[in-house]
């Protein structure tokens, strides 16, 4: 609800926006204008590096990582939910991340390629995507230092000591020379509450890498407020962030004659064939927006709250163009860690009785229940099927997320059977009539939203969209088949429950 609330509020914000524009554009500014950097205040937040000022060997090891994932066809497009449509993304896009971690966008979530971490078995399928994801962790590595670095050029942690300035800038040069975001490394002293902001908001755990070749793509949207040709990617900001984080953005476009040599610019100020980033101030018809060239090895940042006062656009090129776009991912509740504890809390309401082999629950206070019930339908639509509506894309990489949604799966069957335990305690007359109205208005809640959300999954699966993709991609209902298709079929029909209860 408060989703659909926020898309709604977007909305008429846009249409107001329109409204107030009418016949007109919205001015906005490049590079190539005298004013251009006149803006400086209103975009300050914004930090733009040239490829010559990255080191080569960074370069050639990241470009190698994103040649080498587009030959392995590691790249997708998603078909993502927005005002109850499917919609296929025109960028293609690939997670690579901490072992264990997703990201949520568009009502979809995707689920990290572990990049190489100590500790962590991970089997990829060849040793050339191995290199591809540790080259992006060294490139999350260099990102990181430059996020601290500019968030302590411009003053942005909220501390009014000047000496405890002083000694973040030390701290900062330290890290520089180093390599590494480690207190034990800092030969200076840093307070406790500023070295945690610092980590916060700059230790990127994972990367959300993009690849566009516009010349493939039939139909792309036009960009509404300043009329500036083809959008790769819309107006928004993005989402699912920690609070005040940087994201940090790598471009490599693979630019050729077309890119190099177009004159006709049809835009005035942009040169079509280029790739550009474009901001502006959200919602506000005043200040001119800024376009932004992207040329191979060029990368962004957008510090503290840029991504929250400020929306974003990428308007394609003529060029094929791959990104990373690194972000400090609130993974509060986008774990295996986290959703394995949950799965832990729910299932301690279910005992075996110490005389038999049979289960039962610990408790039917209505709290109990309600909470088991949600977090049954957490495992289920946020984590089961979000991974298999993706099909087998995962195994693409590698087949590390396998065992744990096997284990999620064996979590979700116990609290199928809890939900079939708690209807059968409704059932029994030992309860007075107050606790069996009780536990059935928290029933009935959950199950109604559950078997809305089952139908509603059930039908994206059958889509037209979902049936256009290839074989391995489609959409599976595992382990959600239906009887006729299962050994291992669903405990009950949610539909004649709900009516049961109702009755």
């Amino acid at each position: 609800m408060k989703r659909r609330a926020g898309e709604r509020e977007k909305e008429l914000k846009k249409k107001k926006l329109l409204e107030e524009l009418g016949e007109g554009k919205l001015p906005y500014l490049t590079p190539a204008d005298a004013d251009f950097h006149h803006l400086k205040t209103r975009y300050s937040k914004l930090i733009f590096r040239k490829s010559d000022t990255v080191p080569e060997e960074l370069h050639q090891m990241v470009q190698e990582g994103f040649l080498t994932l587009r030959k392995h066809n590691c790249f997708f497009q998603d078909l993502v939910r927005i005002k109850g449509k499917d919609f296929f993304t025109p960028v293609s896009r690939i997670l690579i991340g901490k072992p264990g971690c997703t990201y949520k966008y568009l009502n979809t979530r995707l689920f990290t390629v572990p990049w190489p971490t100590e500790g962590c078995e991970i089997k990829y399928c060849s040793p050339q995507i191995h290199d591809a994801c540790k080259a992006l962790i060294k490139l999350n590595d260099y990102l990181h230092i430059e996020a601290v670095k500019a968030l302590q050029g411009q003053n942005l942690l909220d501390t009014k000591d000047t000496t405890v300035i002083d000694r973040e800038q030390n701290f900062a040069t330290s890290l520089i020379e180093k390599g590494s975001f480690s207190k034990d490394q800092s030969s200076c002293y840093v307070p406790e509450d500023d070295y945690t902001n610092l980590n916060n908001r700059t230790s990127y755990n994972l990367t959300l890498l993009n690849y566009m070749d516009p010349l493939q793509m039939p139909y792309l949207k036009q960009e509404p407020y300043f009329e500036m040709g083809n959008m790769a990617v819309s107006w928004h900001h993005d989402e699912n962030l920690v609070e005040r984080s940087t994201v940090a953005v790598y471009s490599y476009s693979c630019e050729g004659s077309s890119a190099e040599e177009a004159t006709d610019w049809n835009l005035k100020g942009r040169n079509p064939a280029v790739w550009h980033v474009r901001l502006k101030v959200a919602w506000d018809i005043e200040t001119p927006g800024l376009a932004i060239p992207l040329h191979q090895g060029d990368l962004y940042l957008m510090l503290d709250d840029l991504n929250m006062t400020h929306q974003h656009c990428v308007l394609a090129g003529f060029s094929p163009r791959l990104s990373s776009t690194h972000r400090v991912a609130d993974c509060s509740r986008g774990t295996l860690e986290y959703i394995f504890g949950q799965c832990e809390l729910a299932l301690q309401n279910l005992q075996t009785d110490s005389n038999s082999t049979a289960l039962s629950l610990k408790s039917l206070e209505t709290a109990v229940i309600k909470q088991m019930e949600e977090i049954h339908n957490e495992v289920e639509f946020e984590w089961l099927r979000q991974f298999w509506f993706q099909g087998k894309r995962y195994l693409k990489c590698t087949d590390w997320w396998l065992k744990p949604m096997a284990k999620l799966e064996e979590f979700w069957r116990k609290m199928e059977l809890m939900t079939s335990l708690v209807l059968q305690e409704v059932r029994k007359k030992e309860q007075t009539e107050e606790q069996r109205n009780e536990t059935i208005s928290c029933l009935l809640l959950v199950l109604t939203e559950r078997q809305r959300l089952r139908n509603e999954w059930a039908a994206r699966c059958q889509s037209e969209a979902a049936e256009s993709l290839l074989e391995e991609q489609k959409p599976e209902c595992h382990p959600f088949r239906t009887n006729e298709e299962s050994n291992m079929p669903l405990p009950f029909d949610l539909e004649e429950v709900i009516v049961h209860l109702q009755n």
